[in-house]
């Protein structure tokens, strides 16, 4: 006896099936895995993001401002800082803020995105949930241009001599 299988019913219910998968996959594809959201995505769209959950990554700019069991800290996406409410416990990792001597941490802050912050009087700012440290910064070791150096010796010499001229030319 012979088995007849009916492909167009079969290439059907897999078309269906592939469909399915995908466009469920769509779907929570940004539930379960959170993008990293720029900081000028997050300012111009701030009614959009408005008290719902952002991930936000940027180094640490100036200095951690310890206000009780919080704290605030700047972090540059390198376009534009955002302010950071973090709980202080959290903050254990950080090594180095970014300056002049030093580049900063690099954070990436999940939270709660505030466009108008009511507790922050009306700043734009996230209130941080999770902290994990991306990569660490360093000290800067800034060196001294020799040829920059020299020219500087030479002009001083000069100004020093035109300087004692000026002087003898007097008398």
């Amino acid at each position: 006896m012979r088995r007849v299988i009916n492909y167009g019913l079969w290439v059907m219910g897999l078309a269906a099936f592939l469909f399915l998968t995908c466009s469920s996959s769509l779907i929570t594809y940004n539930y379960c895995y959170a993008q990293t959201l720029s900081s000028t995505e997050l300012t111009s769209r701030a009614a959009q993001y408005d008290l719902k959950v952002v991930t936000y990554a940027g180094e640490v700019v100036g200095d951690v401002m310890v206000r009780g069991a919080f704290a605030w800290v700047n972090l540059n996406d390198g376009t534009n800082a955002i302010g950071i409410w973090v709980d202080k416990n959290l903050l254990k990792d950080i090594e180095y803020a970014a300056s002049y001597k030093a580049k900063g941490d690099w954070l990436e802050v999940t939270g709660i995105f505030h466009r108008a912050c009511p507790q922050h009087g009306g700043d734009l700012d996230i209130h941080a949930q999770t902290i994990s440290k991306i990569r660490s910064g360093n000290k800067v070791v800034e060196e001294i241009d020799k040829n920059k150096r020299n020219a500087a010796f030479i002009l001083l010499g000069t100004a020093c001599l035109l300087l004692i001229l000026r002087q003898l030319k007097r008398k």
